[in-house]
């Protein structure tokens, strides 16, 4: 993978909950970016990152219901 394509992939990593907009802490950052799943310790949400199809969490659809 190009250094460009791996850059592009970092920026999507999120800097606060999507269903509850609670802020991450920079630890909690750090470790969605390296395992790419965290759990949010305000609303029990669980945050996935899909780098493989673009997506930023398979559930993004659902929550939106």
């Amino acid at each position: 993978m190009s250094k460009k394509s791996t850059g592009e992939h970092q920026q999507k990593v999120f800097d606060v909950c999507p269903h509850c907009g609670q802020e991450l802490s920079p630890w909690e950052k750090v470790l969605l970016g390296v395992d790419r799943a965290l759990t949010c310790k305000h609303c029990w949400y669980r945050i996935v990152l899909d780098m493989l199809h673009g997506k930023n969490s398979p559930n993004e659809d659902q929550s939106k219901k």
